[in-house]
């Protein structure tokens, strides 16, 4: 990486060389995808319901069940937890390189700014559950938790992470069973694209309260390199995947008990219930993070080891996270609205999530494509480079 010393205007570099990056990172947020696709296919199944399920049958009940259990508010803790420590990777780099804290803090706000112009735009002119624009209101927020003690740090975490997800589950039982009464409503493109915008003041600052405990953790695992350098952190690792995992998996039974109409309960114990998924939804994102470094692990240090196909595509497309979640969307806006194909009301539960994963294997088939290529980001990757450090500066003459 260079190193310039004109002030704010750093060149930019590109990003790391696939065999100068470790694998447990760009895995994970591959595979996270796959989560992020299935459950959004799923919620568009519910939508075109009016707020309910399909359960056509033994199929369509056993997949929302394994949602519930496995996917539904496990992998945006992930997600956001892989940002944290994403954003502690730079901070630890750019520090290393002699930089002081001023101009790290000036660079992460710029990151910050540029995710919010970007999470506009994408809720604009695509979908209305965007996270980048949380996560950039999050970078502009939080930049200073990179220089608090680790006490200091987790007190905030919990704090975030008991009021956050409790304001989340208030909102989301009381108020989306209202708003999927209209969901039948007829839309334009434009009506569609004005309210995603209208409503984006309200839904940013609940994903915001939801996301700012796993960022907060993620920064924490990042000032350990825990994903980096599993090795030494086996133990811990190997316990957060177990317990995390099975936390998940029995904090989602009630939720599934009540997706399937199994239980039916008053809007308190609903509220409740909820919140009970949301809590055990993060302990499940960090197991299944712990769970993927160790697989790295295993991978980078069996005999002969050498990725094979099936690695090397997750991980081109964790490198390329951003611009294979904007591929969803636009697929999604493709496939989705009345105004499009409209394809929604014709799906069941077990075809949606079906679709979903289909979705997500085209963007890794993408990814790879441009791993093959020899870029080493997408388009989106670039763009939040060149927003953030600006145009490369010509090096020096000799």
């Amino acid at each position: 990486m260079s190193h310039t010393t004109r002030g704010e205007s750093p060149s930019a570099p590109g990003a790391l060389p696939a065999g100068q990056r470790s694998l447990a990172p760009d895995l994970a947020r591959g595979v996270m995808l796959l989560i992020i696709a299935t459950v959004h296919a799923h919620l568009f199944r519910q939508v075109a319901g009016a707020g309910g399920f399909s359960l056509e049958g033994p199929a369509d009940t056993g997949v929302t069940a394994v949602m519930a259990l496995f996917a539904e508010n496990r992998g945006y803790p992930m997600f956001a937890a892989l940002f944290g420590y994403g954003l502690a990777q730079i901070h630890r780099r750019r520090t290393a390189e002699g930089r002081e804290w001023p101009w790290v803090h000036r660079l992460l706000r710029r990151r910050g700014l540029a995710l919010v112009a970007i999470g506009v735009a994408h809720t604009g002119l695509l979908f209305y559950g965007d996270i980048i624009a949380a996560y950039g209101l999050i970078a502009l927020a939080f930049t200073a938790a990179m220089r608090m003690g680790d006490r200091r740090l987790l007190v905030h975490a919990s704090a975030w992470m008991a009021a956050g997800t409790l304001a989340y589950a208030l909102v989301s039982t009381q108020l989306f069973p209202a708003a999927s009464e209209n969901a039948g409503a007829e839309v334009t493109w434009l009506s569609d694209a004005l309210m995603r915008l209208a409503v984006l003041p309200f839904f940013l600052p609940l994903m915001v309260a939801i996301s700012v405990f796993p960022f907060l953790v993620g920064v924490w695992a990042g000032r350990r390199r825990l994903l980096e350098r599993p090795q030494d952190h086996l133990p811990l690792l190997r316990r957060a995947a177990a317990w995390g995992i099975a936390a998940g998996v029995a904090g989602g039974v009630p939720q599934a008990l009540i997706n399937v109409e199994v239980w039916h309960v008053g809007p308190v114990t609903a509220t409740a219930v909820f919140w009970l998924h949301l809590l055990t939804g993060y302990a499940a994102g960090f197991g299944y993070a712990a769970l993927i470094a160790l697989a790295a692990h295993w991978l980078d240090n069996r005999s002969g080891a050498r990725r094979g196909p099936v690695v090397t595509a997750l991980a081109a497309t964790g490198q390329r996270s951003m611009t294979c979640y904007l591929l969803q969307s636009a697929a999604w806006a493709v496939l989705v609205p009345p105004y499009a194909l409209g394809l929604g009301p014709g799906w069941n539960d077990t075809g949606a999530v079906a679709l979903g994963a289909g979705v997500w294997l085209a963007t890794v088939l993408l990814a790879d494509a441009m791993r093959r290529a020899g870029l080493r980001g997408g388009p989106a990757e670039w763009l939040l480079r060149r927003m953030t450090y600006g145009r490369p500066s010509p090096p020096a003459a000799s």
